[in-house]
């Protein structure tokens, strides 16, 4: 039996969702409900869960100022929105998913499956460190959707002043009104690397090291500068 807590500051949103999890999610017990997260963050303390479904905008204490109140977890979260823009945060935040609101039914189905799949194999623990370490698709807000790729797919990421562009393998191009810190957040560490402040490198991407021009060249042919003080770090990665 999943063992879930639902917070949300609207009463009418958490009637609504626990609505939703009692007629169409099987093998789910809903352990207590709050609007208050005061009250939430005082039975987290003494309670474990399976999972915390938490609204981001609320006026007392925002599901992300909640969640940090958390140094180390044992339940995993998601996230519950009506803003696609902190799908960025609840990821570095290691949420397990997020739903936008109004949540889709099959959405949240699918998430709740997957709760049970987990609990079934692993810790809590166990599955946000896999989630952060091996994760399958990013979630890129684009023009108020979220894009959702797999990091492969990406080139490089270049910053654009306060905005950034993704180049992708196949040629295609996202224009984001994030900064590149903000999607650096968002991609594993393992493959990718900042190799100069305006420049996020695939590894996997990179086929020369022009040490006399300090550049690489990727598999698209394209030609991105490395910085001085990131050359070391850099040759030590690839």
């Amino acid at each position: 039996m999943l063992e879930i807590v639902l917070l949300d500051d609207e009463l009418k949103a958490v009637k609504s969702l626990e609505w939703e999890i009692e007629n169409y999610c099987q093998g789910v017990n809903i352990l207590k409900t709050f609007t208050n997260p005061n009250e939430a963050l005082l039975y987290l303390k003494n309670h474990t869960p399976d999972c915390l479904f938490i609204d981001v905008e609320m006026p007392q204490m925002n599901g992300l100022e909640f969640i940090s109140k958390f140094q180390s977890r044992q339940f995993a979260v998601v996230f519950v929105t009506a803003y696609s823009q902190y799908a960025i945060k609840a990821i570095k935040e290691s949420a397990f998913d997020y739903l936008l609101k109004p949540i889709d039914t099959d959405d949240l189905v699918s998430t709740i499956n997957r709760l049970k799949y987990n609990k079934e194999k692993k810790n809590p623990s166990d599955i946000l460190e896999e989630r952060l370490n091996n994760q399958k698709r990013v979630a890129i807000p684009v023009d108020g959707k979220l894009v959702f790729i797999e990091p492969q797919q990406i080139a490089y990421c270049k910053s654009d002043g306060n905005y950034c562009r993704i180049y992708l393998c196949d040629g295609n191009e996202l224009f984001l009104s994030k900064k590149l810190k903000d999607i650096q957040c968002l991609l594993p560490d393992n493959h990718f690397f900042r190799v100069h402040n305006s420049y996020l490198v695939n590894l996997d991407q990179v086929c020369e090291f022009v040490k006399a021009e300090a550049y690489i060249v990727l598999k698209n042919n394209i030609k991105i500068p490395v910085s001085r003080n990131k050359k070391a770090d850099f040759l030590g990665r690839v």
